[in-house]
């Protein structure tokens, strides 16, 4: 058997006012003071691993505020699949505020919400295929190495999708914390006797600030 191509997903650290609006994927900074989660979080993390990051500022702000702990970092390779999903006009409002300026709108996205697109933004179901094509493009660029990637919460809810071959519906009810590790490893010759490659689920979800 292979060795196995591991992921170690990151998510950002949080964006003041974050839980009441959706920035999608606004170019927001992060707040990364808590130098303690970072302390912990390096210690859960490999060493000599390729690291990733998204085109956003606050993946890039988490990865720097990692590296002040001591941790040597290689140039990360900037992948702008691994983005966050694209709410178009709707990026920077708050639920109340999108149904307020267009119920019309919003009331057509809340039909089918993993497949219906903001106004001038994306679907999910589009932020799920473009991950999955960065994902498997960059597990067969390095094959059997650890990758690091510091991501965003719907980024790393594909992920886990694709290992479980998840509908969107299915892949919402993942709950993907800040500066939270999800580590996922793909197998390229499988498990059931060479039947193809196939994605290990190990860990998802696990806090920074001690313990698993």
């Amino acid at each position: 058997m292979s060795e196995p191509t591991r992921w170690w997903w990151v998510r950002h650290a949080p964006v003041p006012g974050a839980p009441s609006r959706i920035y999608g994927q606004s170019d927001v900074s992060c707040d990364t003071s808590e130098t303690a989660a970072f302390a912990n979080l390096a210690a859960s993390l490999p060493e000599g691993a390729v690291w990733v990051v998204s085109p956003l500022k606050r993946t890039h702000e988490t990865l720097d505020a990692i590296a002040s702990i001591g941790v040597p970092i290689p140039q990360p390779i900037i992948e702008p699949g691994l983005a966050e999903q694209n709410f178009g006009r709707w990026q920077g409002l708050s639920w109340a505020e999108m149904q307020a300026n267009d119920p019309a709108a919003y009331a057509a996205f809340w039909q089918d919400p993993t497949r219906a697109a903001p106004p001038d933004g994306e679907s999910y179901v589009a932020l799920m295929d473009r991950a999955r094509t960065a994902i498997e493009r960059l597990t067969a660029a390095h094959a059997g190495r650890d990758m690091i990637a510091v991501s965003h919460g719907g980024t790393i809810r594909a992920a886990v999708g694709l290992a479980l071959n998840l509908t969107p519906e299915a892949t919402m009810a993942v709950v993907i914390d800040n500066l939270s590790v999800t580590r996922l490893s793909h197998v390229e010759d499988g498990l059931l006797r060479g039947r193809g490659g196939v994605w290990m689920v190990e860990g998802v979800n696990w806090p920074s600030r001690g313990g698993r």
